[in-house]
């Protein structure tokens, strides 16, 4: 009896180990450093479901109030609307540092490490987040998403092993990526720049690495490429060739453009306007700026800009200006959601919250007719202050649902009319036989000169600020 004891008591764990191998294996968050990547299955948000729509009374702070996915405004749903994205570099690689202080935030995933282990392990909890968040993008630059390595070589085969991993969860989610790029301004190497250095070595290895960049883009069915010129500009113009350094940056984006087309990578290709910080000027100042590059260099038909809101306003511009200038020059193609602090002069990257400058936005957005293939990239990070897991959501969600406001006022300002209207009636001495003249380039001075003796002199209209601040308030 006691041997056939022992005999089923060995059945029994048998089965149980079998039962065991047959499940999912899982290494929740509080036995980090404890497990391989391979084994960690288990949940990085615990104890947080998927973000649903509840409804503006709504008290639950892990829901949305105001972004409801597949609710149509203006004939297209609201996700088809924004194409939200999320920010690899800030979600998963924020620490909460800064100038003056050291890192804030230590996720339970994080081993201390940046090894390929780690990468992959933060890979895992992007599109868990994503997919909780109720996302269908991500973004990324390549350093963020893998470890560099002692050799270009080194570098190029961590990327491949964490894009790999990437690919696949992209497939299991249905997921994709909204856009990646080439971090071209940490490494000591890009101290003088990228495209624009001073050094033949640092421009060559530049290249190098964004045409890696694109690959890897392009296999992950990426919708666009962004170049954001961190430090291609200049500290003094007295050691500056100003004029070598652009035609090298325009030499630089030509051979982008040639080998995205023999990749046969159909995304677009996005310039990320910014005047200043880390160098004292940067070459794509502003919208404007970046346009008029593009057009000397002959390239205007390649490229469309993604527009960071904080980088507007530190440009001496609001983000609808910059959205205005990049649409009607026909270059609005991605928009970076995020703000700064007026009463802070840096790049503080903090969640859109302001529903009036997300009315004004969407205004843009909903004349440009979308934005896709770009969509909204959070390239916002948390507080230094924020530090618990919940938080990522939190601001996410906040960031999501005033864009989603600010999507509502503006088509009840476009369905309304009067805001339209007042504006017709601005410019409604134009709309008159020597008015279409005017627009259509056949009135010379000596015409106008007879005009304007005619005429005698000019009665001059209220612009109706006021009253268009008033109509915009009432949508608000």
């Amino acid at each position: 009896m006691k041997a056939w004891g022992i005999f089923l008591l060995l059945l029994c764990l048998q089965a149980i180990t079998y039962a065991v191998i047959g499940e999912s294996q899982t290494c929740p968050a509080e036995n980090v450093g404890k497990c391989d990547d391979s084994d960690w299955e288990g949940e990085f948000f615990p104890g947080i479901n998927k973000i649903k729509y509840e409804g503006p009374s709504s008290k639950n702070p892990l829901s949305f109030k105001w972004y409801n996915a597949e609710e149509e405004i203006l004939g297209k749903k609201m996700k088809d609307w924004f194409r939200f994205s999320v920010a690899f570099w800030h979600t998963f690689r924020g620490t909460g540092a800064d100038l003056f202080g050291a890192p804030t935030k230590y996720w339970p995933w994080e081993d201390g490490t940046n090894s390929l282990k780690m990468a992959k392990r933060r890979m895992r909890a992007n599109f868990e987040f994503i997919n909780k968040l109720g996302v269908d993008w991500w973004c990324f630059h390549d350093r963020d998403i893998a470890p560099d390595g002692e050799t270009l070589e080194e570098a190029n085969a961590n990327l491949d092993e964490v894009v790999a991993l990437a690919k696949e969860l992209q497939m299991q989610s249905k997921k994709k990526v909204l856009w990646g790029t080439a971090q071209l301004f940490m490494h000591p190497r890009y101290m003088h720049g990228a495209a624009t250095s001073s050094e033949l070595g640092v421009y060559a290895y530049a290249a190098a690495q964004v045409k890696k960049a694109l690959e890897v883009t392009h296999y992950l069915e990426g919708e666009n490429y962004v170049f954001w010129g961190g430090r291609e500009g200049y500290q003094s113009l007295l050691n500056t060739d100003m004029e070598r350094e652009l035609n090298h940056l325009a030499r630089f984006f030509e051979a982008a453009v040639a080998y995205k087309k023999k990749i046969g990578f159909n995304g677009t290709l996005l310039i990320e306007p910014k005047p200043q910080e880390p160098t004292k000027h940067q070459y794509d100042w502003d919208a404007a700026t970046t346009a008029n590059f593009l057009r000397k260099y002959g390239l205007i038909g390649e490229f469309k800009l993604n527009i960071e809101c904080n980088h507007a306003t530190l440009s001496g511009h609001s983000c609808h200006h910059e959205l205005e200038t990049a649409r009607i020059n026909g270059l609005l193609g991605n928009i970076d959601a995020n703000t700064g602090d007026p009463q802070v002069g840096w790049d503080t990257d903090q969640f859109l919250v302001d529903i009036q400058e997300a009315t004004m936005i969407m205004l843009s957005v909903i004349k440009n007719g979308g934005i896709a293939p770009g969509g909204f990239n959070f390239d916002a990070k948390l507080r230094r202050e924020s530090t618990d897991v919940d938080d990522l959501f939190i601001a996410h969600i906040i960031g999501m649902d005033t864009m989603a406001r600010g999507l509502r006022n503006a088509a009840t300002l476009i369905e309304d009319g009067t805001l339209a209207e007042l504006v017709r009636k601005r410019y409604q001495s134009f709309d008159t036989e020597i008015g279409a003249q005017i627009e259509a380039g056949k009135a010379d001075f000596d015409f106008l000169e007879k005009k304007a003796k005619e005429w005698g002199e000019p009665k001059v209209a209220s612009a109706k600020q006021e009253l268009a601040e008033m109509i915009l308030q009432s949508a608000l």
